[in-house]
């Protein structure tokens, strides 16, 4: 004789945010009421709250980020989208040209590019790229919805020859976290998000010198590239985009503990 399963026991709000509480999640108020409003059901919610509960990021559990006022879906393993890095997407559209061509490398779920595309409008083209595959179908899934096409490679490897030199606004999402300090990272980040996405190498300059070093081919004249970094990597960062040709400047916000580099390629002389 068959034996139906028992029935799991609803969760109350203040059941979750106990749970919650207990698991040492800083805003359990505010993450009880999203997951709540997430589940379809009592059983769903459950295994939403056991998901969070053992450490997976929240919007892992939730399947997206909400990010620039956009919700970005965010699929599992994938770097999850910080709210410093708005002030790169401010940054950027601060400096876009009419009709924008964006690339968006490292783009992860496609967040920045996706974002900023968002606030320029109509006439904006989007072109990113990610070596991650989970990364690349992740991205899409938000790219596709402002028109935007997501590519699979290294850095400008599968990017479309034809924009070399036409590009505005280069965003670069690289990790810039030195190797021998992923070990401090919060479990959130060190063990559900990509490695690839963390790892900058021994100065965790890598990948930002490998995008710096090649952003003079592909951006158009007076175009701009722009990344992230920690405060204490700023000379070192700056340094590296002087010695590619381009010009350099740091902005930064104090609100959101967030250090941009942007460097601009000099426009070509009239006449």
């Amino acid at each position: 004789m068959s034996v139906s399963p028992s029935p799991v026991p609803p969760l109350s709000r203040s059941a979750v945010i106990t749970r919650l509480r207990a698991a040492g999640c800083v805003y359990a108020e505010d993450e009880a009421e999203l997951l709540l409003a997430a589940a379809g059901g009592t059983a769903e919610l459950a295994a939403m709250v056991d998901r969070r509960v053992l450490g997976l990021p929240l919007e892992h559990v939730l399947g997206w980020a909400e990010f620039h006022g956009l919700r970005i879906a965010v699929d599992p393993g994938v770097f999850v989208p910080r709210r410093r890095t708005e002030f790169l997407v401010e940054q950027a559209a601060a400096l876009a040209p009419t009709r924008a061509v964006v690339a968006d490398l490292c783009c992860g779920s496609g967040a920045l590019g996706t974002a900023l595309v968002h606030a320029l409008g109509e006439g904006a083209e989007l072109y990113a790229a990610d070596v991650d595959p989970a990364a690349v179908r992740c991205a899409r899934r938000n790219v596709d919805a402002v028109g935007g096409r997501v590519y699979e490679g290294d850095l400008y490897d599968p990017l479309p020859a034809a924009l070399r030199g036409r590009i505005g606004i280069l965003l670069a999402n690289a990790p810039y976290v030195p190797t021998e300090e992923i070990g401090l990272l919060p479990a959130e980040a060190r063990v559900h998000e990509a490695r690839v996405a963390l790892d900058g190498g021994a100065d965790g300059l890598d990948i930002v010198r490998r995008v710096t070093a090649a952003a003079p081919r592909w951006l158009a004249p007076g175009g701009h590239l722009l990344f992230e970094t920690s405060e204490r990597q700023t000379g070192s960062a700056v340094a590296t985009v002087a010695a590619a040709g381009l010009v350099p400047r740091v902005a930064r916000s104090e609100e959101l503990y967030a250090t941009v580099v942007i460097g601009t390629r000099p426009a070509a002389p009239a006449g």
